[in-house]
């Protein structure tokens, strides 16, 4: 059914009408409107306010929520409901721009000091948060500051926008809330991208310029360095720092923490424990795959993301076999966002114009808005204590006869009879005379004479305080400094973010600079490692390990405690070597798959291995006893006395064999290259007896024999030590340490020796020696026993190793006690720093 139409209404000719057609200039309303519209985006949404570093929205809902009580003692509401609160009354814009707004403030990630208390998923660097409707949001403890006093007429308050309501022109603000949060914002023609800073800083820095009003940017850097992210990362290269700081625009780069952590026996990562600012996981991981993809990163085989609530962030990058992990670091700077560039533009509003700071000029806003909410907050409170000071007079004077008081209310006719009879006889003023016209009966009752009197000298000393203050430029810019010194040491925190001038420089890096001809730009470093000469290491605490070239063993570096250079071997950084067990094993090793030990100040250090049953596997009761080179003929010596030298005819198709047969309950003690038949051979038994003998009284044999006798033991006793010593070696030493049996270890100190090798004698294959130490009272067995090269240097437990050659002529004599006990780690001297391979 067509619907009805009213006719239109006729037009009366009788009367007259007149129409104003006015012309206007498209180009000059088109101006017009368009620059009121961009000033409304400028003032009221976009740019942050100088002095509390708030955008309207922020200050809208921090106040309206402090309206509401919902303070951190007390619990978490609906976001929702703040929302619709600050939509309703002050804010009549979308509820998305609010809710986006309180969401940023909750973010730890987003703000150095966050302001609002979020419960809920509120989001990450990756996810967006939760709806409003599931999320609970309250005050901040920080935040209580930004709004405290309000109701002492610190600031001034301005209309909402429909005049029902009033709202604060800005918060008192009582921290640098702009330089410490930062601000970032897209204006019409204009923007600004502020950095947060740490509060502390921020604060001693505003404190320097309230003592010394014309301190220089030089003197505020000084407590500001730069920026403190809220992820934390780093910052390289301060020259764009200083630049924002001085005209407020710069840009600095930002870098992601990153170690290198051998995260298994053989394959090395680098961990990302701290991302530039505003940079996600998932971002980060999903360049990388596509870079690799695009055959732009090479090195990488796999990335995990351990990030938890408990340890935080954790990226690995694990790295293939053979690839230098500092230059895969330096390609992942390049390719993927564990770099990033920051910049500084700190475009503000000053007096409601668009202005762009250094960072003198924000402190100088910043403080002179706290110096003039303090004034205020200090003329509020004289007032009102003058105020109480007046109405505690006028109660003075009327309790001296405060029978005759009442009897004058209570004759006279009104209210306003009263207060005249009151005012005329008592000399009162109006105020005073309508107080004590509204006190109850019940009131009068506390009011005693003494205690007004008390609280009369306690506002008049409060009252002149406060006239101080106000009188005092200096005093009230004390008071201004201390309470910012309250809230630095109440919310101060650690800075987060590592400032550096330039690219830290690792050893790798170095030797890239070096080789650059001191063009001042380091080459490219090699992405694959080279195969330099290395050496490969065992040590008598089980570590296995390599060096990043062959001459870092001319001194040791930092090790663990009573650790020791056990086999070594030089090798090549992508070569095979052999590992020899206490079951007569070898297994092939690749030298490439072990760690390298970090260098410390150009040396090993010992610490940095890791253990060798993590490294290969081993039979239950194995242990890794040596290092051996594949093409050389070894010797090997056995805790029964066997000896054998075994051919290197090794399988090239296994990756571990047998070389030796052993009989039932005999196992591996030594092994040592042994290819030259002017080689000495040499055992030390528990029982202190040595053998020496030459090498070519042992023929090769094949690696499934089962050796020959080596040294004649005695029932009780079985060998300690074997090795391969070079008679011509002048500085070759025997090293015998006695004790008890019985003893636990690290308990009974026992006799240490240091004997010239050369003092021993050659014997036979297969007999008993010559006695190598006379065992004191209270002694029965050699704890520790070593012969070869001599040691580099001692440990501080004996210049031993210097005097004892001299004092000790006598091969067969007893040791010097020593002056602490030692702790048995393995066949090497516990004592010794090292003993280092034959430098032939």
């Amino acid at each position: 059914m067509a619907r009805r139409q009213s006719p239109a209404p006729a037009v009366d000719s009788s009367q007259d009408y007149t129409e104003n057609i006015v012309d206007i200039d498209v180009t000059s309303e088109m101006e017009g409107s368009f620059l009121e519209y961009a000033y409304s985006v400028i003032y009221s949404r976009a740019l942050p306010d100088a002095r509390d570093g708030l955008k309207p929205v922020q200050r809208r809902i921090l106040y309206m929520m402090s309206e509401m009580g919902l303070r951190p003692d007390r619990g978490h509401v609906k976001s929702a409901r703040v929302v619709g609160e600050v939509m309703g009354k002050l804010h009549p814009h979308g509820d998305t721009a609010i809710y986006d707004a309180l969401v940023r403030m909750a973010q730890d990630f987003s703000l150095r000091l966050p302001l609002i208390d979020g419960h809920g998923n509120f989001g990450s660097l990756d996810d967006g948060p939760a709806a409003p409707r599931y999320t609970e949001a309250r005050l901040a403890a920080a935040a209580l500051t930004l709004t405290d006093h309000l109701d002492e007429d610190v600031v001034d308050f301005v209309p909402n926008y429909d005049n029902q309501l009033t709202q604060p022109d800005v918060l008192p603000a009582a921290f640098p809330n702009l330089l410490v949060n930062g601000a970032t914002g897209i204006a019409v023609g204009m923007a600004t991208n502020m950095a947060p800073h740490n509060l502390v800083e921020v604060i001693s820095a505003a404190r320097h310029l309230i003592a010394h009003p014309d301190a220089t940017l030089d003197d505020l850097m000084r407590f500001v360095p730069g920026p403190d992210l809220p992820t934390g990362g780093r910052i390289v290269g301060l020259d764009g720092i200083r630049d924002a700081y001085a005209t407020g625009r710069g840009s600095f780069k930002t870098r992601a923490k990153v170690e290198v952590e051998q995260l298994s026996a053989r394959r090395t990562g680098l961990v990302v424990t701290e991302l530039p600012y505003m940079v996600g996981p998932e971002k980060v991981i999903e360049k990388i795959k596509d870079a690799v993809n695009g055959k732009k990163l090479t090195g990488i085989s796999d990335i995990v993301d351990l990030t938890d609530r408990k340890h935080g962030l954790r990226l690995v990058i694990e790295l293939k076999n053979g690839f230098n992990p500092n230059a895969v670091l330096q390609q992942l700077y390049r390719y993927s966002p564990m770099e990033d560039s920051f910049g500084i533009n700190n475009v503000t509003l000053v007096d409601g114009q668009p202005q762009t700071l250094g960072l003198v000029e924000l402190l100088s806003v910043y403080v002179g808005h706290r110096i003039d909410v303090v004034r205020r907050r200090t003329a509020f409170r004289l007032g009102r204590k003058k105020d109480r000071l007046h109405l505690v007079e006028g109660l003075l004077i009327a309790i001296v006869d405060i029978d005759e008081v009442i009897q004058i209310i209570r004759s006279s006719d009104e209210a306003a009879a009263a207060r005249v009879r009151l005012m005329s006889i008592y000399d009162l003023s109006e105020i005073q005379a309508n107080y004590i016209l509204e006190l109850r009966l019940r009131q009068l009752t506390k009011y005693s004479r003494i205690e007004l009197e008390k609280e009369q000298d306690e506002l008049r000393r409060e009252i002149a305080e406060l006239e101080a203050i106000l009188g005092s430029e200096q005093r009230l810019r004390e008071l201004v400094s201390d309470e910012l010194g309250e809230i630095a040491e109440k919310y101060g925190t650690p800075r987060r973010t590592v400032l550096l001038e330039s690219e830290a420089v690792s050893p790798t890096v170095a030797a890239a600079l070096a080789a650059s001809n001191g063009k001042g730009k380091a080459a490219p470093l090699a992405l694959e490692i080279a195969d330099d000469p290395c050496w490969a290491i065992l040590t008598a605490s089980g570590q296995v390990a390599r060096t990043s070239n062959q001459e870092a063993l001319a001194e040791s570096g930092p090790r663990s405690k009573h650790d020791v250079f056990l086999s070594v071997v030089r090798t090549s950084a992508r070569g095979e070597i052999a590992g020899v067990t206490s079951q007569g094993r070898m297994l092939r090793l690749q030298v490439m798959d072990m760690p390298v030990l970090p260098p410390m100040s150009g040396l090993p250090n010992l610490a940095g291995g890791v253990p060798a049953k993590d490294f290969i596997t081993l039979l239950k009761g194995e242990s890794l006893v040596a290092f051996a080179p594949l093409d050389e003929v070894l010797a090997i010596g056995t805790a029964q006395g066997v000896v054998k030298r075994v051919q290197p005819d090794y399988p090239l198709n296994r990756e571990d064999w047998e070389i030796i047969a052993l009989k039932d309950k005999d196992s591996v003690v030594g092994v040592a290259p042994a290819g030259s038949e002017d080689t000495d051979l040499v055992f030390l038994t528990r029982q202190a007896q040595l053998l020496r003998f030459g090498a070519a009284q042992v023929r090769p044999q094949g690696r499934t024999a089962g050796g020959m006798a080596g040294i004649k033991l005695s029932d009780d006793d079985q060998v300690l030590f074997f090795s391969a010593v070079k008679p011509e070696d002048d500085a070759a030493v025997v090293v015998t340490i006695a004790g008890t049996t019985g003893a636990l270890p690290g308990t009974a100190p026992g006799t240490a020796k240091v004997t010239a090798f050369s003092e021993y004698p050659a014997k036979g294959r297969a007999t008993a020696g010559v006695r190598a130490h006379r065992f004191l009272k209270g002694e029965d067995t050699l704890l520790l026993a070593w012969a070869g090269h001599g040691p580099a240097k001692a440990s501080s437990l004996a210049g031993v190793a210097r005097s004892l050659p001299q004092e000790h002529g006598r091969r067969d004599g007893s040791g010097i006690p020593l002056s602490q006990p030692v702790e048995v780690v393995g066949p090497a001297m516990a004592w010794l720093d090292q003993a280092p391979p034959d430098p032939a």
